[in-house]
């Protein structure tokens, strides 16, 4: 019964109107023939496989799940799932952003990411088999030797493989420095690799011919801890020298998780019982590798959210304008229906704007990091690329750990507005919830993510990474400061800009006579900053909203309305999170152990 509609005008609006995308492509080489009309029509057929592809394959892999053979090791994924794969390999769309040099379209980022939002959207679970592959794709691009590249990113780059990472085990979740997994070098130059990894999403499935897998391991003279760590590329069938296939490898899927969500997707327990593999980047440095696959996944499972928050907020409008309960407490507003449509309720109105002013503000985050990405990736100026690589930087822990608790507030409160039929499986909603509540541990905790923003973006480089957003903050509160119809949104981003910058200096100095004040702040923080990101956000959509108000479009009525809402409603949230961050160590640490 859910249904979903691709956000083409919204992504319009923040590409086109807010960032101008198309001026700041056009000054990369790689992209300088890139035009708006053509990002449009991609991302118009993109909205089109998802919305009619994917999107009826969710609750039937939420439903059936995956099915393992033991005896085989083989594993099936839900009905549908293998077709919808099928078409898309077909498509083109595996290729969007890839290297023209291995077969690859050479879009922007930028597209792939709004791609992804809406395939997020219509099927998280689905989209995990081949997102993971571009992750993949980006750890041997670029650290693959030659030989790797020319065996594996061509079949990466088309999806007719598909590809994983290969961490977590057993007894080690995120402290990678615990692994156990051992590589054994072999006279030819490969390595046989032993151990077992847990939690492999995507670890086996039978959409693609073949699986990469990126495999965390020790050599045997590796140092103790996170510094003697290598990455191996370990294919599910061997690759000849002429890229056809040999015989099978020995890694298979010994196991599927049961799990709370995305049901669709194989969370395989996976076991290396000598499997071959091939060395990727320097020995004992695999993390660094590693680490570029990683990131790619952190801001992928940002935008899984971003897909829920929408598609949720999509199915609990319609719901609201349909349902009739009670009358509005200021009289009857559809006298002459038995009772009124609960959209009229001030409270239900909240958690709709509540989940709308999180997707909307998750989408001009998130495609302005993947133009930053862009930049990065493809500027000819090296500060401008080193510049963008600090901000994707410092952003990377918010989009993941932010968005995905916006995603678990957002798809709460709308299986809330559906009330008793909320929890109800043929609605759809609980699904989302489902599936969102995944999203704030995979990938490095949210914990994990704001110990990164806090501890190793921020206070490491003296608040450096900061300072670059801080002054984009600052420019666009200056330019905006003598516009009186913008006060209602530049004094609240300001005020919150110098809040953050004195809330850093004391933690920093908390933190120098003691390092676990950084621990006691650092979920406050995330949130404090990811708020202030937010709002620069909006506030730069609001200046747009309000320029255009008067064109008869009520697109731009909504986004101010929006927009007004998230500075009056959720904003004031960043008073209470920076009183609980200057509370410090000491209410968390004084009760003794015994006591718990």
């Amino acid at each position: 019964m859910a249904q979903y509609t691709p956000p083409l005008r919204d992504m319009q609006f923040v590409m086109h109107e807010v960032l101008n995308v198309v001026d700041e492509l056009k000054q990369l080489p790689k992209h300088a023939d890139i035009d708006a009309d053509t990002i449009n029509a991609v991302l118009e057929e993109g909205g089109k496989f998802a919305a009619e592809v994917v999107f009826p394959l969710n609750q039937v892999g939420d439903q059936e799940g995956c099915t393992l053979d033991r005896q085989t090791h083989e594993v099936k994924a839900p009905t549908g799932f293998k077709e919808a794969y099928k078409q898309y390999v077909e498509g083109g769309w595996p290729a969007l952003s890839c290297d023209p040099e291995y077969g690859g379209q050479g879009l922007p980022v930028t597209v792939n990411q709004c791609f992804y939002e809406m395939l997020n959207s219509a099927s998280q679970a689905w989209t995990m088999y081949p997102g993971l592959s571009h992750g993949a794709y980006e750890a041997l691009h670029a650290h693959g030797t030659p030989e790797q590249k020319r065996l594996y990113l061509p079949k990466l780059t088309s999806g007719e493989w598909t590809g994983t990472m290969c961490l977590t085990e057993p007894h080690c979740g995120t402290d990678l420095g615990l692994l156990r997994t051992k590589a054994e070098p072999l006279p030819d130059g490969t390595y046989r690799i032993t151990g077992q990894k847990i939690f492999i999403s995507a670890g086996e499935h039978d959409l693609a011919e073949n699986i990469v897998h990126l495999v965390l391991a020790r050599l045997p003279d590796a140092p103790a801890g996170s510094k003697g760590i290598s990455l191996f590329v370990v294919p599910k069938y061997l690759v000849n020298a002429d890229g056809s296939l040999g015989e099978r490898n020995k890694i298979y899927c010994a196991g599927l998780e049961h799990k709370m969500g995305i049901h669709g997707n194989a969370t395989a327990q996976m076991v290396l019982d000598g499997a071959i593999g091939t060395l990727v980047g320097e020995p004992n440095r695999g993390l660094q590798a590693m680490f570029v696959m990683m990131n790619a996944a952190r801001l992928g499972v940002g935008v899984q959210s971003l897909g829920l928050t929408e598609v949720a907020y999509q199915n609990a409008v319609a719901y609201a304008k349909d349902r009739l309960q009670m009358r509005a407490l200021s009289g009857p507003k559809a006298p002459d229906k038995p009772a009124d449509p609960i959209i009229v309720h001030p409270d239900v109105r909240k958690m709709l704007l509540t989940a709308r002013a999180y997707a909307e503000g998750g989408r001009a985050l998130t495609i302005w990091t993947a133009l930053q990405i862009d930049k990065e990736l493809s500027s000819d100026d090296e500060q401008v690329r080193k510049d963008c690589a600090d901000l994707v930087a410092l952003v990377t822990p918010i989009v993941k750990a932010f968005l995905t608790d916006n995603g678990w507030i957002a798809t709460s409160h709308c299986l809330q507005v559906f009330g008793g039929h909320g929890y109800i499986r043929e609605w759809g909603m609980e699904q989302f919830v489902r599936d969102a509540r995944i999203n704030m541990i995979y990938e490095g905790t949210n914990t994990v993510q704001s110990l990164d923003l806090l501890g190793r973006k921020v206070l490491a480089d003296n608040g450096a990474k900061l300072k670059k957003f801080g002054k984009l903050v600052q420019e666009f509160v200056e330019e905006e400061g003598v516009n009186e119809a913008m006060q209602e949104f530049v004094n609240p981003l300001a005020d919150l800009g110098e809040k953050v910058t004195k809330l850093t200096m004391e933690i920093g100095m908390k933190a120098m006579g003691n390092p676990d004040e950084v621990g006691a702040a650092a979920v406050d923080y995330l949130r404090v900053c990811g708020h202030l990101v937010f709002a620069y956000f909006w506030a730069r959509m609001a200046k747009v909203a309000l320029a255009k108000a008067d064109s008869g479009d009520p697109f731009y009525k909504a986004k101010l309305a929006t927009a007004r809402f998230y500075f009056a409603k959720l904003l004031p949230e960043t008073a209470a999170l920076i009183r609980s961050a200057r509370a410090g160590l000491k209410p968390l640490m004084e009760m003794d152990e015994a006591l718990f």
